[in-house]
């Protein structure tokens, strides 16, 4: 194994990625400190996924290097997937298998021990114990993904657009779930579309867009960047809007049935 030398908990320097006439990241280097939430923003066809999926082993980079917990992402790939959690778009699960029995799964595929039901009634589902993946709401399904992501215990965990298609609440719920996970020390590096889910949740954002970063700070500091050029919003009084108005008619509590 090639140990890469300390620092962040994830360097990128000049990664590039194509796919044959196309460039699909160009040249990008960032650092992930430890511990924190990571953003990536940029509309669709930017480079985010792409990123994510080199970082996550799940591609291999057309240059530049990216290392991940101090080993480098082709090199010690094995190494580098003991250490991460992913969780992606879109997830397929052994349909014939209840979610017990597909945690008992991942822990054997990770030789862990594990209980289950404590783990599924951290995540609100231990009435869902015997049910199929399939049956589950969009909010539950997500929930379980975090749940099996952070089955072995990651240092990392990536989130592609976590909360997309989820309602109010569901999307609530799952942003307290992160910012636990967070909390316990947990890096998170996340993509989404959502700007205040970006502000909400993330100490750090990288921009992206045409497979180049094009700016990088706090939430704080991007829009004290933005308001130094003279930019102003035109300002219209709302005191609520109308997912206030959602949440306060149907409750904060999630609904999963």
């Amino acid at each position: 194994m090639t140990r890469v030398a300390t620092g962040p908990i994830i360097r990128v320097d000049g990664l590039r990625k194509v796919f044959g006439s196309v460039i699909a990241v160009d040249g990008i280097s960032f650092v992930v400190e430890r511990g924190e939430t990571f953003g990536i923003l940029g509309p669709n066809g930017a480079g985010k996924t792409t990123t994510l999926e080199i970082m996550e082993t799940l591609q291999k980079p057309s240059g530049g290097s990216v290392s991940v917990d101090g080993f480098d992402v082709v090199a010690d790939a094995w190494t580098v997937k003991s250490r991460i959690g992913v969780q992606l778009q879109s997830a397929a699960f052994y349909p014939e298998l209840t979610l017990v029995q597909l945690l008992k799964m991942f822990a054997a595929l990770y030789d862990i021990r594990v209980d289950p039901l404590t783990i599924l009634r951290r995540f609100q589902l231990e009435e869902k114990a015997k049910t199929f993946y399939d049956k589950l709401s969009g909010g539950q399904k997500q929930r379980f993904n975090l749940a099996s992501t952070l089955l072995h215990r990651p240092s990392i965990i990536f989130l592609d657009e976590p909360t997309t298609g989820l309602d109010p609440q569901a999307r609530i719920n799952l942003w307290e779930l992160i910012r636990e996970v967070r909390s316990e020390g947990v890096t998170v590096v996340m993509t989404t579309h959502y700007m205040e889910e970006a502000e909400q949740l993330c100490d750090r954002l990288a921009i992206m867009d045409h497979g180049q970063i094009i700016a990088t700070g706090t939430p704080q500091v991007l829009l004290d960047e933005l308001l130094a050029t003279g930019f102003r919003k035109p300002v219209i009084r709302q005191d609520a809007t109308l997912e206030d108005v959602f949440l306060w008619k149907t409750g904060h509590s999630l609904r999963d049935e």
